[in-house]
């Protein structure tokens, strides 16, 4: 519950606050080119770092290894190219962190104990 009033209250409130003060600071005209910008820089880098994270998938199978390192980031990939496309100034941020190679190595140790961590908190029912 916590989770969604963040994510669905705080963080948008926080992204129109910094837009105002962006359109105060340097024109609404340059908020909007930068909105576009990040937009499509978005999109081409999650193309980019997609592309190479799929190469690696293969790769890994081809060569009989767990595709495991490869599925996380290609979540980090998915993930970050969708806030980088998400209007907003802390979206794009948080997408950049999760596309960019060196930054994305550093977050998936985290997200594979936050994996973990969820997927044994979950129980397995067989209904029949």
């Amino acid at each position: 519950m916590k989770f969604l009033l963040f994510l669905f209250i705080v963080i948008p409130a926080l992204e129109i606050g910094l837009f105002i003060l962006a359109g105060k600071t340097v024109g609404g005209l340059a908020t909007i080119a930068l909105i576009i910008v990040t937009g499509i820089l978005g999109a081409y880098l999650a193309k980019q770092q997609g592309m190479g994270v799929l190469r690696k998938l293969q790769e890994q199978m081809r060569w009989g290894y767990p595709p495991g390192d490869a599925i996380v980031e290609g979540v980090c990939v998915l993930f970050g190219g969708i806030l980088l496309l998400t209007p907003g100034f802390i979206t794009d941020i948080t997408g950049l962190l999760l596309i960019l190679p060196p930054t994305r190595r550093m977050i998936q140790p985290f997200l594979l104990k936050m994996f973990k961590r969820w997927i044994s908190r979950k129980q397995i029912y067989i209904y029949r």
